[in-house]
């Protein structure tokens, strides 16, 4: 009799009761930084950072160390950044706007999802509102002062009039998510952004972080150097006026201060985050990621900003915390815009076709080692790179000069092989593989152009320009008269 009764559960199935349970669509919260360098987190190593909130995140979920932006086409990187986010579609396959795109909060709802936004958005007014069932302490452009910063909130489909935040900005875009969590419905699933303008200038830490940045004034980056050794097409941007040239090591280490003392409070505002996640007993439930728009030189090869396609500037952290994700890290290949594709996998909604991202599922499920060979980054018309596993090759078009190195002897880009005849296989390998991108992301611009420019460019002693941005008192230390 048992014989029997084993073959036919074997034909149709085991009872109910021992079948596995359906899969629970899991809450999702982005939490994404302005201006983050990858190695600002303490356990990735940078024993300057005091981030215990991202290094628990680290210890408890996925890493992805070699995560991009893929670029920009203007100086403000951040914009382009959050389109190719939002759509999952490249550099040059994305309005700014995002005018005529199904966002990834769009996708989302459509599967069932309630969608909130706190923070900065950068790609125009009618995208968020179209975007986002509700928002609180929006903040509408690329950067302002952190502790004036101009809100709007979302209600019922329309934007209330501006107001001026009465707290720095980190506090204020966190209490608005904390709130959003207290109040939600709980019937449903969320997607909630927090997009905190930190650590992006003006650098400004509130007490007493600022006083403990300035305790332990961090060295200059490994590949610091007084100024960039050629014109590479943006050394006098906004970014860059910053600190003089050459870039002065004492104002530099200040700088590195104040940015690791932003990053410091903005992790203390997450820990309040994931506080009120535990209060709520919502954490097991939901799938935390943390990522930055692009990193930041701020002194490496002599560059401040982030318009290079340097690892410094175009890095950026991402890590993924949650249900059915272990602990773990990968070297992968991945983009900021493969988040889209990942978060409807795991939302369980089909994403709409046109995608260029991959899902990044796969690689913390250990199904497959990676999803690209090679990547590309790009920026403006003045700058093009591919890299594999091991070898970067950076060309600048403007001045028909290539760079090549190797990232994993070389990980700061010190050592330029491109003239060494024993790697001239890879040079010209990768190079081809640059013109493949180039067609297969629509890339609008030459990697050879008929007019060259100058590859000199001297600065020394050039005057630095304060921008309205600017409290006064980094306006009086950092932009005091010449010799200070």
């Amino acid at each position: 009799m048992w014989r029997a009764l084993a073959l036919l559960a074997l034909l149709v199935g085991w009872p109910r009761a021992q079948a596995e349970p359906p899969l629970k669509r899991p809450n999702i919260l982005l939490l994404f930084a302005d201006d983050q360098r990858s190695d600002s987190i303490g356990a990735f190593g940078n024993p300057h950072a005091r981030t215990p909130t991202l290094d628990a995140l680290v210890g408890r979920g996925f890493a992805f160390r070699a995560n991009y932006c893929q670029g920009s086409v203007h100086g403000a990187v951040c914009q382009p950044s959050r389109a190719m986010l939002l759509s999952g579609r490249s550099l040059w396959r994305v309005p700014m706007d995002l005018a005529g795109i199904e966002t990834l909060p769009l996708a989302l709802a459509r599967g069932g999802y309630d969608t909130f936004l706190t923070g900065k958005w950068h790609n125009g007014e009618a995208a968020a509102v179209r975007s986002f069932a509700r928002g609180r302490a929006l903040f509408f452009g690329g950067m302002c002062d952190h502790t004036a910063v101009p809100l709007r909130d979302l209600v019922d489909g329309a934007l209330t009039a501006k107001r001026t935040g009465d707290k720095f900005s980190s506090e204020l875009f966190a209490d608005a998510l904390i709130d959003y969590l207290r109040g939600r419905d709980p019937a449903r699933p969320f997607f909630a952004m927090a997009a905190f303008t930190a650590p992006h200038d003006p650098r400004q830490p509130p007490e007493p972080y600022r006083t403990q940045a300035y305790a332990d004034l961090p060295p200059p980056p490994a590949d610091f150097l007084p100024q960039h050794p050629f014109d590479n097409g943006w050394l006098t941007g906004r970014d860059e006026t910053l600190l003089p040239w050459p870039r002065p090591e004492a104002l530099l280490r200040q700088q590195l201060a104040e940015y690791h003392g932003l990053i410091a409070h903005l992790d203390a505002q997450l820990a309040r985050v994931l506080q009120a996640l535990d209060e709520l007993q919502l954490r097991d439930d939901t799938l935390i990621v943390y990522a930055a728009d692009h990193g930041l030189a701020l002194g490496s090869h002599g560059l401040l900003g982030k318009q290079s396609v340097y690892e410094c500037a175009l890095g950026c952290p991402l890590l993924v915390s949650g249900p059915g994700v272990p602990h773990g890290e990968t070297r992968a290949l991945t983009y900021l815009l493969d988040l889209y594709p990942t978060l409807c996998e795991v939302a369980g909604v089909a994403p709409p076709a046109g995608l260029d991202g991959h899902s990044l599922a796969p690689l913390w499920r250990g199904a497959a080692a990676g999803v690209r060979d090679t990547l590309f980054l790009a920026f403006e018309n003045s700058q093009r790179a591919v890299r594999d596993a091991r070898f970067k090759l950076v060309r600048y078009p403007h001045l028909d000069l290539e760079q090549l190195f190797d990232l994993q002897a070389d990980p700061h880009e010190l050592r330029d092989l491109r003239a060494d005849p024993e790697h001239a296989a890879t040079a010209a390998r990768l190079h081809a593989e640059l013109e493949r991108w180039r067609a297969a992301t629509g890339d609008p611009h030459p990697l050879r152009v008929a007019k060259l420019r100058a590859r000199e460019l001297d600065l020394s002693g050039r005057a630095r320009k304060p921008d309205q941005w600017q409290p006064d008192w980094i306006k009086a230390k950092y932009f005091a008269p010449a010799g200070r």
